[in-house]
């Protein structure tokens, strides 16, 4: 919708635009089947946000264990040079690390799903409850056989101190979400706002389809072939307060919004530690001894590997074998 006004930012999609129909470009076939004739985006099966979904003493559940976790920063590798995350993580279920260029079904499967932590039991009885609402909203072709919401990557929304400043990190570009049948996000502290723009050539500007503001407590749910597979979508921005603090405590990091983004990967793809290949493993061993530093779950993994000999760091060799400078000092996670 290359000349619609862009949305209002109250949930109801974009305004209707200035001119009629008849003088606007013409829309590609699928965004046809999205806009009324008003070029109002209607929220056809495939979306849905239900604010408030998590109640208060979830919420209150869910921020305790929090408060317990410790997020990484990881790195990414960027052709030959490496560049942090601009924020922390954590997964659930499996982990996804950035630098094994995360899980991309159906041709990247392997290497890049660790077993993880399970969900906890205040967020297991949440999802428990997504998972009912799913199956009761969405179309039957709309859930593979077997889906469930059994992965969570845990996002922390905030500003970052770094060059003797604080710079607001709070958002997160255009994207699509690669694993099977529906996914579920909820989000935590301050709203943000949430666009769907149409896929288009890289340095375009993007075109708004659909944008909606994620408040405190809420569920979204996105799924099918227009939502899911062919709009991508992105965090705009995420509001501002003096007194949003969330938990974990996070060094150098400022944390006003949490997001869970719940997934499914089926557990054919999910491999243990020793299971990863040789180069992979490597990569990723740095940061699982880091997070075994407070995990029992990550304690057991590194046991079932063989003893690495003195003086080599399994991470450095990782990157030497790839091809990537080996950085001095701590890991990347340190």
């Amino acid at each position: 919708m290359s000349s619609a006004r862009r949305p209002s930012g109250r949930g109801r999609g974009p305004a209707p635009p200035a001119s009629s129909v008849a003088d606007e470009a013409p829309r590609p076939r699928w965004q046809q089947a999205l806009v009324g004739s008003r070029g109002v985006a209607r929220l056809e099966p495939g979306h849905a946000v239900l604010q408030g979904f998590v109640q208060p003493e979830e919420s209150a559940a869910i921020m305790r264990w929090l408060a317990g976790i410790h997020p990484l920063r990881e790195w990414r590798r960027a052709g030959s040079a490496g560049r942090m995350l601009l924020r922390p993580v954590y997964w659930l279920g499996a982990w996804q690390f950035a630098c094994l260029d995360y899980y991309r079904p159906p041709r990247a499967t392997r290497d890049a799903c660790l077993r993880a932590e399970a969900h906890p039991p205040p967020l297991a009885r949440v999802v428990e409850r997504i998972e009912q609402e799913i199956q009761n909203r969405l179309p039957r072709e709309h859930v593979p056989r077997g889906w469930r919401l059994n992965t969570a990557l845990i996002n922390f929304y905030g500003s970052r101190f770094a060059d003797g400043r604080w710079i607001d990190v709070a958002r997160v570009g255009d994207h699509r979400d690669f694993e099977p049948g529906p996914v579920a996000s909820i989000s935590f502290g301050e709203k943000a706002l949430l666009q769907f723009v149409e896929p288009g050539r890289r340095g375009e500007r993007s075109a708004v389809v659909h944008e909606v503001w994620l408040e405190d407590r809420a569920l979204q749910i996105i799924a099918g072939p227009l939502w899911k597979d062919r709009l991508l979508h992105r965090v705009q921005r995420v509001a501002r307060s003096a007194t949003a603090d969330l938990p974990p405590a996070i060094e150098d990091f400022r944390t006003r919004r949490v997001n869970f983004t719940l997934r499914w990967v089926p557990e054919r793809d999910i491999q243990r530690l020793d299971e990863l290949s040789e180069q992979a493993r490597a990569a990723v061993r740095g940061y699982v001894e880091e997070l075994a530093r407070h995990s029992t779950h990550f304690r057991g993994e590194l046991t079932r590997l063989p003893v690495v000999s003195p003086g080599v760091s399994p991470l450095a060799a990782g990157e030497a074998r790839a091809g990537r400078p080996v950085r001095r000092g701590p890991g990347p996670a340190g």
